[in-house]
C-alpha cells in the first residue's frame, strides 16, 4: 500500500471555550483547516530494498496530550513517508479529560483512517495493558513504542530499522546513555535520579543494555506479545522488566543512541509517588528474576 501524501506541519490554537483547532500550513496556502493535504510528495528510496515487505505499527498511549499529539503524528508521518516505510499509528487514549481523543479524531480525518487508528479505553488502565490493547489491533509485523509527548523524536526510527534489519534483531532500543545519546531539558536533580535509577537497575538486574528505563523501542510483533504476557510489573518498572525478560528468553537486542528532549507541552507524569513505586517495583523484580 503506497503511503498517502504528506500533510504539511500542523499548528493549533486554543479558544476561550477550551476547544482547539488544527491548521495545516505550508508555503503556498496560509491556512487550510482540517482538510487532507493534496500536495504531492516525492519519496526518498532509503528503504526501497529493506522495508517493502514490512509494516510498522506505532503504539501511542495517551493521557492529556492534546497539544503534543498533532505534532508527534506529523513528525511520524513525515519520517515514514520520507523513507518510504509502510506504517500505521494506533492512538490508545485513556479517556483524557483534556479532549485528546477529539484531537485524534481530527487527525484521523487529515491523515486517513488507514494511517491513524483510534482505540480508546474507558480510563487509565496502565501502560502494559495499553500495549496489549494496541497489539490486538496492529496489522504491522513490527511495533514501535514511544512517548506521545515528543520526548522521542521519530528521526531516529530509520536508524533503528536499519540496525534491526542488518542483524535480524528481535528488539532495538533507543539509548540516552551510550554513544552520542543524551538528555536535554532536564535539571540536574532529574538527571541524577534517572542515572541513579539506571545504575541501580543495572547492578541488580544485569540486563545488558545501557538504558534500562527508556521507552523508545522497536520490537518484532510476536516478541513484544510474548514479553508483555510474561511481565508482572506496573508503572515505570514495566519497561525495565521488558528488557530483563528479553535476556531471559535469549532475544537479541541492539541499541541506537538517541536524544531525549523533555516535554514542551503538559506536565511530566513523574513525581514522588512514581519514584517510590519505581524503587518498590525494582526490588520486587530483583526477587522475582
Amino acid at each position: 500500500m503506497p503511503p498517502s501524501s504528506l500533510a504539511p506541519a500542523p499548528s493549533f490554537t486554543r479558544s476561550d471555550s477550551d476547544s482547539i483547532s488544527i491548521n495545516i500550513q505550508d508555503d503556498i496556502t496560509t491556512s487550510t483547516t482540517l482538510q487532507p493535504s493534496h500536495h504531492q510528495f516525492s519519496h526518498h528510496q532509503h528503504f526501497s530494498n529493506m522495508s517493502n515487505h514490512h509494516k510498522y505499527s506505532v503504539l501511542l498511549p495517551t493521557y492529556n496530550e492534546r497539544d503534543n499529539l498533532p505534532v508527534i503524528v506529523w513528525l511520524l508521518t513525515k519520517t515514514f513517508q520520507e523513507n518510504n516505510i509502510d506504517y500505521e499509528i494506533i492512538v490508545i487514549d485513556d479517556n483524557s479529560p483534556d479532549g485528546t481523543l477529539e484531537i485524534a479524531k481530527q487527525l484521523q480525518k487529515i491523515y486517513g483512517e488507514d494511517r491513524i487508528l483510534l482505540r480508546p479505553r474507558a480510563g487509565k488502565l496502565g501502560l502494559g495493558t495499553a500495549y496489549v490493547h494496541g497489539i490486538q489491533h496492529a496489522t504491522g509485523d513490527f511495533i514501535f513504542i514511544l512517548d506521545a509527548d515528543m520526548s522521542h523524536h521519530p528521526k531516529f526510527m530509520p536508524e533503528m530499522i536499519r540496525l534491526q534489519q542488518s542483524k535480524n534483531l528481535d528488539i532495538v532500543t533507543g539509548t540516552r546513555y551510550a554513544g552520542n545519546g543524551g538528555v536535554y531539558g532536564w535539571d540536574l536533580k532529574r538527571k541524577v535520579i534517572s542515572r541513579g535509577a539506571n545504575f541501580l537497575a543495572t547492578v541488580l538486574l544485569r540486563p545488558g543494555v545501557s538504558d534500562l528505563t527508556g521507552s523508545f523501542r522497536l520490537y518484532k510483533k510476536e516478541v513484544l506479545s510474548k514479553l508483555i504476557s510474561a511481565c508482572i510489573s506496573k508503572g515505570y518498572v514495566f519497561q525495565m522488566e521488558m528488557m530483563v525478560r528479553a535476556r531471559q528468553f535469549n532475544y537479541t537486542i541492539g541499541e541506537v543512541p538517541i536524544t531525549f528532549v523533555d516535554r514542551v507541552f503538559g506536565d511530566s507524569k513523574m513525581g514522588a509517588m512514581e519514584i517510590v513505586s519505581y524503587a518498590q517495583g525494582l526490588l520486587k523484580l530483583f526477587v522475582a528474576v
